[in-house]
């Protein structure tokens, strides 16, 4: 299966705070839900009732609780909501397919072959104009058939240490129509860094995801299949990962972190690094962590391509298990994406929203954090297709029942980094490990 839960687990920080949840508090949750699963958890809605796995933290699954309630308070139907520990939900889900319980709705982190014949065909949704849904991250199988929805997005993001910024006098865009090249970028970073002695131009996760949303905006593709499953790179990935490699000179960037995983937030957090390459997921995190200089969020840069690399940060279903319950769910699940409902869940949750032309209200007192995501509601609808390639190619492969379990892009480039191999060389065995893995039919 498509291994999503490190990707899952930096939505707007949620996944980050669930891997502090105390153990013992996740195996009261998982008491509690073989409890439920003993119980009426399962299948067998109707029209006025409805049961809805999710799986979150405790307490951050505001945004779902208040649309269940609002929908009983309108529609007159009971959505029970069911928190799944995320531990163990892909067994839950396996096991609900097997002996026919499956939930009628829920978020789930990728679409797994034991059920997805028996998903509701959300294609009226999706392409329901009104709703603005963004179709480069939407999941289809190979017939068309829209398979889930993003119940939010997260993207690739670069912060600025602006305090560092403006005490060197350099300029930064601040609009994602006039953004900046990575050339630009960088001699700017470098120009910050000279001039008040910061020790890096910038910090970039160890992410085969970061490492793709900056091949994309230099024009590549990174690693892609041909029609007939075999994986390449094109010529402007690998001047895109050269450029990378070259980067890591200790001066622009630092290699502990492609070498020895180095933290890059935590050095960027000290204030002692000019810019940092990550995503939306730290915002909420910043919102309160940073006070000892002042960060803003920058437009993505575009060499040419106006890009990132977006992914779902969870992945809405629903289940075809009686002809009642079916009908429910789908038209529970239209009026939960119109936009006046879907931009309410995105406040109440924090969610980065999938579809366009919303502005949501989030409860952030920052003011960065504010113009943060400002800015990545902004963008997001200027990106390439390219930005939700691997996205959708997940469904794909997972559908094939194949999955990428360990992509090599992190060891390979830390050894070009570190002078035991060219960035070629790295690419080339990047690419024989997505064959070996994926290859064929993909």
């Amino acid at each position: 299966m498509t291994n999503v839960g490190a990707r899952r687990s930096r939505r707007l920080g949620r996944g980050g705070i669930r891997r502090l949840v105390p153990l013992a508090a996740v195996a009261t949750a998982g008491a509690l839900l073989l409890s439920a699963c003993g119980s009426d958890s399962g299948s067998g809605g109707t029209s006025k009732s409805l049961t809805f796995w999710i799986s979150t933290v405790p307490g951050q699954d505001a945004g779902w609780k208040k649309m269940v309630a609002q929908y009983k308070k309108e529609a007159g139907v009971d959505v029970k909501l069911v928190n799944v520990p995320y531990d163990g939900y892909d067994a839950k889900l396996r096991s609900a397919a097997q002996a026919n319980s499956l939930p009628d709705v829920a978020s789930v982190p990728k679409i797994d072959p034991i059920w997805a014949n028996k998903l509701i065909d959300l294609g009226s949704i999706a392409n329901n104009k009104s709703n603005k849904i963004n179709g480069n991250f939407v999941a289809k199988d190979s017939s068309g058939k829209v398979l889930a929805i993003p119940s939010d997005v997260t993207a690739s993001g670069m912060f600025i240490n602006k305090s560092l910024f403006e005490k060197a006098g350099v300029d930064y865009p601040t609009s994602p129509d006039k953004t900046w090249t990575w050339t630009e970028f960088i001699k700017a970073a470098d120009e910050v860094r000279e001039k008040t002695n910061a020790k890096y131009s910038l910090t970039f996760d160890q992410s085969p995801s970061r490492l793709r949303a900056m091949v994309y905006e230099m024009g590549g593709k990174y690693v892609q299949a041909d029609d007939s499953g075999k994986f390449s790179v094109d010529a402007a990935t690998k001047k895109a990962v050269n450029t990378f490699v070259g980067w890591n000179d200790d001066k622009t960037m630092p290699k502990s972190v492609w070498t020895s995983g180095a933290d890059p937030s935590a050095m960027f957090q000290s204030g002692d690094v000019v810019a940092y390459w990550s995503g939306v997921w730290q915002v909420a995190a910043y919102a309160e962590s940073i006070t000892k200089f002042e960060w803003a969020s920058v437009p993505t840069p575009a060499q040419p391509v106006q890009a990132s690399d977006v992914n779902s940060g969870g992945m809405t279903v629903g289940f075809n298990n009686n002809g009642d319950a079916a009908a429910a769910a789908e038209k529970f699940l239209s009026w939960l994406y119109e936009p006046a409902h879907y931009q309410a869940l995105c406040e109440a949750s924090g969610f980065l929203p999938v579809e366009s032309g919303l502005n949501p209200k989030y409860p952030f007192k920052s003011e960065a954090a504010q113009a943060a995501f400002k800015l990545y509601n902004e963008s997001i609808p200027l990106y390439d297709p390219v930005s939700g390639y691997f996205n959708t190619a997940q469904t794909s492969w997972a559908l094939k029942g194949k999955t990428l379990t360990e992509d090599p892009t992190k060891v390979e480039l830390g050894k070009a980094i570190n002078g035991q191999q060219s960035a070629d060389k790295a690419l080339e065995n990047i690419v024989a490990g997505y064959n070996q893995q994926l290859g064929g039919g993909s």
